[in-house]
């Protein structure tokens, strides 16, 4: 147990701390309730590209995870053409090609949940770092920047936010380096990337962090082991871009994207009374 005497000090005067815990205040000016006299067009059209063949389910739970939050309207596109165009489960969910959803004019703008390394994919990556809208980048979006300089370079040159969230492997190739040395320092390689790509970043993982471009950083202590199972990450993507969706401003979304994503898995394993077995799409 650590006890801390201040001696009547102001220490965030004398040395400003280099980072933070993520908590709500951070973003509780966001937290407002709703006027009665809204509509769908209120809260903004989320896109998520991805859905490659074998791996639509990511698509689904980003764009699941995203009608949760709040957004006004979800808008998925798949690349998996033999894929149904309706979501059984949650079919207020609506369907376009991939290519086809990157000309309508969604809010906000989710690529990578489910994309596959690609031809395809590569060209969706492109065209999306065009877009004049905020966007979040993850998963094999990341994994086809990391392999293609000119990319990294647009991405880099872009006026509109982007958001990326690597897990470590995927920050490793970002940077060219090994899981290993990102792990050996997670803030130094999150707060990398950021500068680096000029974007934010959330660096996935127990105790994930989180930098802005201009070097702050975060550390977020919601979430437990459970989350260690497939698509956890896809429904993280869609958290953050429902926030983009309505107006939420780009660091604030993805503090409160993080903060909540964690929580929400810690509310559910105590329901559950479970510390392993939680799905993604529970969350």
């Amino acid at each position: 147990q650590i006890e801390v005497a201040s001696l009547d000090l102001d220490a965030e005067a004398i040395a400003p701390a280099p980072g933070r815990e993520v908590g709500t205040a951070l973003f509780a000016r966001e937290l407002r309730p709703r006027l009665r006299n809204t509509h769908k067009g209120s809260f903004g059209d989320v896109a998520i590209i991805g859905g490659a063949p074998g791996m639509v389910g990511a698509a689904l739970l980003a764009a699941r995870a995203a009608a949760h939050l709040g957004a006004g309207r979800v808008l998925v596109g798949l690349l998996d053409a033999a894929a149904l165009a309706v979501d059984p489960l949650r079919p207020e969910l609506m369907f376009r090609s991939a290519e086809a959803l990157l000309t309508e004019e969604a809010t906000a703008y989710a690529v990578g949940p489910g994309l596959g390394l690609t031809d395809g994919g590569l060209a969706l990556v492109e065209a999306a770092l065009g877009l004049k809208r905020p966007l979040v980048l993850d998963a094999d979006a990341l994994n086809i920047i990391a392999r293609y300089p000119d990319l990294q370079r647009t991405l880099a040159a872009r006026t509109d936010p982007a958001i990326l969230t690597p897990h470590p492997a995927e920050a490793a190739r970002l940077l060219g380096t090994s899981t290993a040395a990102v792990q050996a320092d997670r803030i130094a390689a999150c707060r990398e990337i950021a500068a680096r790509l000029r974007a934010h970043v959330v660096l996935k993982g127990s105790g994930s962090i989180v930098s802005n471009p201009a070097g702050q950083w975060w550390i977020n202590t919601t979430g437990n082991p459970a989350m260690a199972t497939a698509g956890m990450g896809d429904v993280l993507t869609g958290l953050i871009v429902a926030l983009l969706a309505q107006a939420w401003p780009v660091q604030e979304a993805l503090l409160a994207g993080v903060h909540l994503h964690g929580l929400g898995a810690d509310t559910r394993c105590r329901e559950l009374d479970i510390r392993c077995g939680l799905l993604a799409d529970e969350v």
